[in-house]
């Protein structure tokens, strides 16, 4: 008999919902298991691990495979580990405060979905190592991906900021730009990278490049100082490890007459991704990649 009923899992999942719904710009998987944990007083069987083939803390796994349900209804949506409760998330936590009544309201709705999938098969019981292998599959998909992406921020982060600025320039090469300068060390006047569409820079537009290898999000001001320097032909591309406030991304959503574009660290890995085949061997070297193949989760 599982010693982890629904209405616990939905304990865990309401408590998990109060932690992250506060927090717009989501979190980070690992973070948000914690506060729930120190939140809530675990059993020892919860404090246990899990011996079969799907291992691991017991407390994490009954969490992570409630998400699943979570996901699939539409509630919490999962990137490189960041974990951010989308509104009908929000409208659902409010909806069913019982916190049986909320994991039930999740697992019916990815019932109704897995039901539409061609392998359809029935998932019984409450304790997570038993609901089989879809969503074995995504859990161990990702664990992994968290793992591996943490691997990667804390490589760029720590990167020696002109080596960071150089990773930059290879990768507007590999996407078929030709970048004509790439500023030395020293006083740049808040330009790193010039690039063009064309190998004589003759035809508009001319890119203009900031990267800022910092842990701080750039503010609306650092935007603004940096869009001053774009003449009326430029585009302006703003690379920032740290990411942008809201303030700095509302305004280069809305500008009209200076185009620019914000980079933070998920789309610079994305796009390093996506041209990783067009990249020189030198170019790879700053940034080494090596894909493993896992089964596919449930999508």
């Amino acid at each position: 008999m599982a010693e982890v009923n629904r209405r616990r899992t939905g304990e865990f999942l309401r408590k998990l919902f109060e932690v992250l719904i506060p927090r717009a710009e989501g979190m980070h998987a690992r973070d948000a298991l914690a506060a729930v944990e120190a939140e809530i007083p675990l059993s020892d069987y919860e404090k246990g691990t899990y011996a079969s083939e799907y291992g691991g803390r017991r407390f994490e796994k009954i969490v992570r495979f409630a998400t699943v349900d979570c996901v699939k209804a539409g509630w919490l949506q999962k990137n490189k580990g960041q974990w951010t409760i989308t509104e009908a998330g929000k409208a659902a936590y409010k909806a069913y405060p019982e916190p049986e009544a909320f994991y039930k309201r999740a697992k019916k709705l990815y019932d109704e979905w897995k039901a539409t999938q061609p392998d359809a098969d029935s998932e019984a019981g409450d304790e997570p190592v038993d609901e089989g292998g879809g969503k074995a599959a995504s859990i161990t998909f990702e664990e992994a991906e968290e793992q591996a992406w943490r691997e990667v921020e804390q490589y760029l982060r720590t990167m020696k900021p002109y080596d960071f600025q150089d990773l930059v320039a290879a990768l507007l090469r590999a996407m078929g730009y030709y970048v004509s300068w790439v500023a030395p060390p020293g006083r740049d006047g808040g330009i790193d990278i010039l690039a063009s569409t064309d190998p004589l820079g003759a035809r508009p537009p001319r890119i203009k490049v900031q990267v800022k290898r910092q842990q701080d999000s750039v503010r609306v001001d650092g935007l603004r100082s940096f869009m001053a320097l774009l003449g009326d032909d430029d585009v302006g591309l703003f690379v920032s490890t740290g990411g942008f406030t809201k303030d700095a991304a509302e305004e280069a959503r809305t500008q009209e007459k200076r185009k620019v574009t914000l980079i933070d660290l998920e789309k610079l890995f994305d796009l390093w991704v996506e041209n990783y085949g067009k990249l020189s061997d030198d170019a790879r070297r700053r940034l080494p990649l090596r894909p493993i193949h896992f089964l596919a989760p449930e999508s």
